[in-house]
């Protein structure tokens, strides 16, 4: 990556135009993208990752040569002899040999199922070889480590982490943020050793491995080893040639990234920089690279003195971040903590005396790590206390852009400033200008906070309006189709087109959510995006689930016979989902009315797991069966979910209702939520689970049945007419001007005179409701698109192939082929 970035440093500056520039790769590919190696395993080809563009060493004349690294170094004849025996001379070299991974000299190391996380050929080998294994043990619990463990348990092995410190993650986290993140992976299913290393590697009878020796004396039984206890920097070449090293590795480089020898240079995790420091993490590398660009180039420029070890990753699908100061070492400094330990939530600020922001650790909620970073060593505009609040605790500030400095850092892979973000105009210029958003990625929310908005605040390049104005126009005029909306009130360059994939599936979602017939039907069916175009949900290898309505959970024993039936007879793997609700995947295109006729005639309708609609309706046992239960809250689910099944909006919606204050269907997490009292229901709204977690509000309390529905179906009406396009109700209630107290004003208190119509407009959308799957399979026309090929519909997609485990199935992906590369 470094020195991928080092070659672009030198286009830019116009030193490949006129200078022959020659380099050894070690690897049997060009550079790719280490920070997100583990997405290889979600699907990511070797050609996704990689960090060249296309044509990028021919336009500029840069020879490569690939799986044939240098082997030696001579300084005084200045050549490089490479493993292939080719010699090439040099004016000037530059070592970005990177690190290997560090094994603990411990007995077994060796042992055939050892392995470590550093290359895609070891990614190769760790799949291969856990196609025999069970179970799998990773030897250190760091940033590297943890997505390991990630990769072992997608592989679908028993995962340990053994980790030597008292926490996980001891460089970036604090022990608060160690024991959230502890607590939130142990609740993924995986086994967490900290405070001990490992003493021994043992073989089974086959002298393959079979366990782990701990230094605490136990045994841990295990098929699989990856070692990910940190990284050392390869400086063999360097010592070979004696230039000066570190007494504990690392070359040697000043300021301006140069060795010991003037003609020679050093970047990335091999440097020792001049701060007696070896970085490791991807923005430093990228700053040497650009230092030492400058050297060569002009031989004037920047210096590297050190770097921001700043850092967000997204671990096990756990966000993690740590800025500044995180650990509190300056004199005076105060800590400020919000830990939620039921959410796995903790925040952590370092600040002075004076209240100037030090650092931070962000554990289970990292979003508001692009403002918070580039804040360090300023004092914030709000108190520390209002910035690590979740929404909904005390009415938290939002900081937005302006609360940043010209000179605040956003992208620190590339060491970029809002000042030089703010003189572009949109993301791709800010990519291409800057290379800001381009690293790590963590800074791109941020960007896009401080580019301009458009200038009307359209909807798109093919309409001026916005959503909530063409709901409000296709709702008074009656439009029922795409191209009279697009014609009558689209941007004049825009009519008589075909629009864009901005406008078409949010113009489709309005005009399903207004009645205009079934969403296959002539024009709608080409809006719809991917998942909607089949009525299910597009998986990882091109096959697709199905996921029938459960309301409320509710099922009988019949039904569930149907289910496990219609799985077996179609070979589709099975998972109860925490919506309550029974998913089948693995269905081909083809097959999916086959599947759907035997549920369809059981009884069972579509979950619209596909579209942006009403998902799920949780509830608990309630008072019928549970002794804390104050209400029947299985039938308030049950109510709910067939009165609001299939009603399109902006983004999904999921609901719950719990039948006492336990709150056991966690309905404070959802869109809209009900928990139950001894003098009725109270309606919580805006909450969200997911990525972004927040904890719904209170609208109204103590309500009976009518009163509560009544109330559901006015705020849902409501956000469905002012929501943006893709806004979860968490986003637009803190949006929408006034926040929950306008959206009572309006939904309580009918202060906008609306009601009647909202509630109009849900009684409409209840009354015309129907099964999207039934009335499918009763149109011929519409059962023609379920093919897998147009010009063979009765062909198969032989693509499409799984295999087995854990007595079900899962994708079978194709391995790499590994060949030659440019």
């Amino acid at each position: 990556m470094v020195g991928q970035r080092f070659l672009e440093a030198l286009a830019e500056r116009g030193a490949t135009g006129r200078t022959r520039v020659v380099v050894l790769c070690e690897e049997p590919r060009p550079a790719y993208d280490r920070v997100h190696l583990t997405s290889y395993f979600e699907g990511k080809t070797p050609d996704e990752l990689s960090l060249v563009p296309d044509g990028f060493m021919g336009q500029h004349e840069i020879e490569l040569y690939v799986d044939d690294p240098a082997e030696s170094v001579d300084r005084a004849a200045r050549t490089v002899t490479a493993r292939s025996g080719r010699t090439f001379a040099y004016d000037t070299l530059v070592l970005a040999t990177g690190s290997y991974p560090f094994v603990p000299p411990v007995p077994g190391k060796d042992t055939p199922g050892c392995f470590v996380y550093r290359t895609i050929e070891d990614l190769l080998a760790i799949e291969e070889y856990a196609k025999t294994a069970t179970t799998g043990a990773v030897v250190g619990g760091g940033l590297l480590g943890l997505e390991a463990a990630g990769a072992l348990r997608g592989l679908g092995l028993d995962t340990h982490i053994v980790e030597f410190a008292p926490r996980l993650m001891p460089v970036q986290v604090d022990e608060g943020g160690g024991a959230a993140l502890l607590r939130t992976i142990e609740n993924m299913g995986l086994t967490v050793h900290t405070g001990v290393g490992t003493q021994e590697i043992t073989a089974g009878d086959e002298g393959r491995v079979s366990g782990m020796t701990l230094s605490d004396g136990s045994h841990l039984s295990t098929d699989l080893v990856v070692f990910s206890a940190g990284v050392r920097p390869r400086d063999r070449l360097a010592r070979d040639c004696g230039l000066v090293v570190g007494e504990r590795g690392g070359i040697v480089v000043d300021e301006r990234c140069r060795t010991s020898d003037p003609a020679v240079f050093a970047i990335g995790e091999c440097a020792l920089a001049s701060d007696g420091r070896v970085y490791g993490l991807v923005a430093p590398g990228y700053e040497m690279a650009q230092t030492a660009a400058d050297a060569i180039a002009a031989d004037t420029g920047r210096a590297f003195t050190g770097a921001d070890l700043s850092t967000k990753l997204k671990l096990l699908g756990v966000d993690v971040a740590s800025f500044g100061d995180a650990h509190g070492t300056a004199d005076d400094c105060l800590d400020v903590v919000y830990s939620d330990s039921r959410s796995g939530i903790y925040k952590k600020l370092v600040v002075s005396s004076e209240g100037v922001l030090l650092g931070g650790v962000l554990v289970g909620d990292a979003d508001a790590y692009g403002m918070l970073r580039p804040l360090t060593g300023h004092v914030p505009p709000v108190s520390p206390e209002q910035l690590v609040l979740p929404a909904g605790l005390g009415a938290p500030a939002a900081l937005g852009p302006e609360a940043l400095p010209d000179d605040a850092v956003i992208c620190s892979c590339h060491n970029v400033t809002k000042g030089a973000i703010a003189a572009c105009s949109s993301l791709p210029e800010v990519k291409r200008c800057t290379k800001a958003g381009t690293g790590c990625g963590s800074c791109v929310k941020t960007i896009g906070m401080l580019l301009p908005k458009s200038g009307d605040g359209g909807l798109c390049g093919c309409f001026a309006q916005t959503r909530q104005e063409l709901y409000e126009i296709a709702l008074a005029l009656r439009i029922g189709s795409f191209t009279e909306l697009l014609d009558g009130h689209g941007r004049a360059r825009a009519r008589g087109g075909e629009g864009c994939e901005i406008c078409k599936p949010a113009i489709a979602s309005i005009l399903a959510g207004l009645g205009n017939g079934h969403i296959l039907d002539g024009e709608q069916a080409a809006l719809q995006d991917t998942n909607d175009h089949f009525l299910a949900n597009l998986q990882r290898n091109g096959s697709y689930s199905i996921v029938p309505r459960i309301p409320g959970g509710e099922i009988t024993p019949e039904k569930l016979i149907v289910i496990g039936e219609v799985a077996r007879d179609f070979g589709l793997y099975t998972k109860i989902t925490g919506g309550q609700r029974i998913d089948l995947f693995g269905a081909r295109v083809d097959q999916l009315p086959s599947i759907w006729t035997r549920l369809v005639d059981a009884g069972f309708e579509s979950g619209h797991a596909y579209g942006k609609s009403l998902r799920t309706v949780k509830s608990c046992v309630g008072q019928t069966w549970c002794r804390y239960g104050v209400q029947d809250s299985v039938r308030m689910a049950i109510d709910l979910e067939l009165r609001y099944r299939g009603l399109r909006s902006p983004h999904k919606l999921k609901s719950a209702v719990s039948g006492c204050a336990r709150e056991c269907a966690e309905a404070q997490s959802k869109d809209f939520g009900v928990i139950a009292t001894a003098n009725g229901w109270n309606l919580y709204v805006g909450g969200n689970g997911g990525a972004s977690p927040r904890h719904a509000d209170l609208l109204a309390q103590d309500l009976n049945d009518d009163e509560l529905v009544r109330l559901i179906d006015r705020f849902l009406m409501f956000y469905i007419r002012t929501a943006d396009r893709l806004e979860r109700t968490s986003v637009w209630l803190e949006r929408i001007e006034g926040g929950l107290n306008h959206i009572k004003d309006v939904v309580v208190n009918d202060s906008l005179g609306i009601c009647a119509e909202l509630e109009a407009l849900m009684a409409a959308h209840v009354a015309g409701y129907r099964d999207e799957w039934a009335e499918t399979l009763d149109d011929p026309e519409r059962l023609a698109r379920f093919v897998s090929f147009v010009n063979a519909p009765g062909a198969p997609d032989p693509s499409v192939r799984f295999v087995p485990e854990r007595d079900q199935i899962k994708p079978e992906l194709p391995l790499l082929t590994l060949g030659a590369t440019r």
